[in-house]
């Protein structure tokens, strides 16, 4: 799979068009390979508990990851301090606990 196209100020990826928030770049690489894994285990549980009452607690925890990330929230990670972006990734985000 081919990476997503960045803007040119790195803030965004562009995918069919659309612009989704890139996932902050000052996030070591260890921990957001983790996250990343996170997240896919809270989709794959999205998935899992479609149509449930369990799915709003998966969805909430794929908008945790996507917060420590820096995809969502507010303020985005570009307008942080480092000290607030860092808190921000170092957030403790547990993944689902039939993983």
């Amino acid at each position: 799979m081919a990476e997503p196209q960045l803007t040119d100020d790195g803030r965004f990826i562009v995918i069919n068009g659309r612009r989704w928030r890139a996932t902050d770049p000052a996030i070591p690489e260890e921990r957001r390979a983790e996250l990343t894994r996170i997240l896919m285990a809270w989709r794959r549980e999205v998935r899992r508990t479609k149509g449930t009452a369990d799915e709003k607690t998966a969805r909430a925890g794929v908008h945790a990851v996507k917060v420590a990330l820096g995809e969502r929230g507010s303020p985005p990670w570009w307008e942080q301090t480092d000290e607030q972006r860092r808190r921000r990734s170092q957030a403790n985000v547990a993944p689902p606990e039939n993983d």
